[in-house]
């Protein structure tokens, strides 16, 4: 069947002709050469992530074809800025001269080869350069090519670690633990609630957020979970307003330096408790991303990095979303001073282009796996695309760049900027929280301001915000009613003014539903 004549079927009152294009406003003619509307196909043949398909399939769907720097552009050649850095992986903008170069050069020695048994020279030269930016201690490599992977990788390496770790590296203060094959009883790990790891199994494990993952509790194995540190919505009955650094705080909230807030108490007293069975905690450093850029008090990851070290727990720390730049420095660890014993990183490793991830581990992890083959000690753990030639040709000329421009550095102004003109969407009486960690952004919209009480999950209200802002060139994509706003680090002043201006007159036009004139007017910046 044509596409034409299933619109029709679909859509009678909308599928007039009219000189080989549809006229309706509402179906945008998204036509390729061959003369088939892309978005009736995407509606026939696709399945996409994390999205409602009823809602999907009566929407006017947007259909990107080209990015330019901090812009994308739909088929239709209308221009949006990348709010959201095409699902926070875009570190320099679409179109970078020199990643672009870099993987052109890349395709005329080699697309992929296997890194099972053999190698290659962009492998070993990332790896390298990888080495010398993370966090001090960390000396080895693991390539696959996504977040999840990365943690699915950090995780199985932490157990197999304890498994075949030598009891004499444990304090001599601890008591033998052992299981009956002599191996320690070293098999859990410690999360926190709201956190999110990526989509496979053993990353779902880790996670914390029912929204995604109560439909596959049967297949999750089970965590010893601390409560993540969701200041705004604390529920302890005596609240004492932790030290957040990363909160853009408003009149409506006082600020009390507690050093030691009552969910690191939690996790504390979850560490004593359980550590003879722990093989890991694991975090998102600074800040749960994916649960609604949820900030940590100043100090938490430090405490976490103590008592891991006290009670010889592995600190896996999450930087899928944190890496390269996100918070202000190149890895969330650097805030606190924390080198974590393994580490997660992806997104923009590539600077946005190409699927990459690594999981990086310290040297006497690595020493655990290498001994005679017949000891069946090898990490048995591998992807085809591991260490993908075009990935890591991206990756070197995305860190180049972060040298080449002194991107860490360029930041700065732009997070001042970001932090001070934040502050005027506590004007907006339906903005709850606003929560910033470098160029990470989260504004909590609710219902109620003084109870915080949220909105209904049926009215959609942070969706309503997206599409609005869409009218008006930006894309954002929300966390519930949570607006993230996470831009290429690229991003100029200009664009942030943009970026920030729209984001308000869309929140605005949809919790206040001002009239046509008074949405127009300037939002002051």
């Amino acid at each position: 069947m044509s596409a034409h004549k299933k619109l029709k079927l679909e859509h009678p009152s909308l599928a007039k002709r009219g000189q080989g294009r549809f006229k309706s406003p509402l179906i945008p003619p998204d036509v390729t050469s061959g003369g088939k509307l892309l978005s009736v196909k995407d509606k026939k043949y696709l399945w996409h992530p994390f999205t409602q398909t009823s809602e999907w399939e009566k929407e006017d769907i947007l259909v990107i074809n080209k990015g330019k720097g901090n812009y994308l552009y739909d088929t239709k050649g209308r221009r949006y800025l990348d709010g959201v850095s095409s699902l926070w992986c875009n570190v320099h903008g679409h179109q970078k001269a020199e990643i672009d170069s870099a993987i052109n050069k890349q395709l005329k020695q080699i697309a992929h080869t296997t890194m099972l048994g053999l190698t290659h020279p962009t492998a070993i030269e990332l790896a390298e350069k990888l080495i010398n930016i993370a966090p001090k201690g960390l000396r080895r490599v693991f390539y696959s090519d996504s977040g999840a992977t990365a943690v699915e990788i950090a995780l199985k390496i932490a157990f197999q670690y304890w498994q075949q770790s030598p009891r004499s590296s444990l304090p001599a203060t601890r008591s033998p633990d052992i299981n009956r094959g002599g191996a320690l009883r070293k098999t859990k790990f410690l999360t926190f609630s709201n956190a999110y790891h990526g989509d496979t199994i053993g990353s779902v494990s880790l996670g914390g957020m029912d929204l995604f993952h109560s439909t596959y509790r049967p297949l999750l194995f089970k965590t010893i979970q601390a409560p993540s540190p969701y200041c705004y919505r604390c529920t302890e009955p005596r609240r004492v307003q932790c030290y957040e650094p990363y909160v853009v705080h408003s009149p409506f909230k006082s600020t009390t330096n507690n050093v030691n807030p009552p969910c690191l108490q939690k996790a504390e007293s979850l560490i004593r408790k359980h550590h003879r069975s722990l093989a890991g905690v694991v975090i998102e450093p600074l800040v749960q991303g994916a649960a609604g850029m949820i900030t940590q008090p100043k100090g938490f990851l430090k405490r976490l990095r103590t008592l891991c070290t006290k009670y010889n727990i592995l600190l896996i720390a999450d930087e899928v979303a944190t890496g390269f730049g996100r918070t202000g420095k190149m890895f969330a660890c650097e805030h606190e001073g924390v080198s974590p014993d393994i580490i997660c990183i992806a997104k923009g490793i590539t600077g946005g282009y190409l699927p990459l991830a690594a999981t990086l581990t310290t040297e006497k992890i690595f020493e655990c796996f290498t001994a005679p083959y017949e000891e069946n000690k090898t990490f048995f753990h591998g992807h085809t695309y591991t260490g993908n030639p075009l990935g890591c040709a991206a990756a070197l000329a995305n860190l180049a760049l972060f040298k080449k421009e002194n991107i860490i550095r360029s930041l700065e102004p732009k997070i001042a900027y970001l932090k001070e003109h934040l502050k005027k969407f506590y004007e907006i009486n339906n903005v709850g929280d606003i929560r910033q960690c470098g160029m990470m952004v989260g504004i909590e919209l609710v219902s109620n301001r003084a109870t915080k009480e949220p909105y209904p999950v049926k009215e959609r209200v942070g969706r309503q915000v997206v599409l609005e802002a869409r009218k008006h060139g930006l894309i954002l994509r929300p966390l519930g009613d949570v607006i993230v706003l996470m831009p290429p680090l690229s991003i100029t002043i200009p664009e942030l003014n943009k970026l920030l201006s729209v984001t308000y007159q869309s929140i605005e036009n949809v919790t206040v539903k001002p009239g046509p004139e008074q949405y127009l007017k300037k939002a002051g910046w």
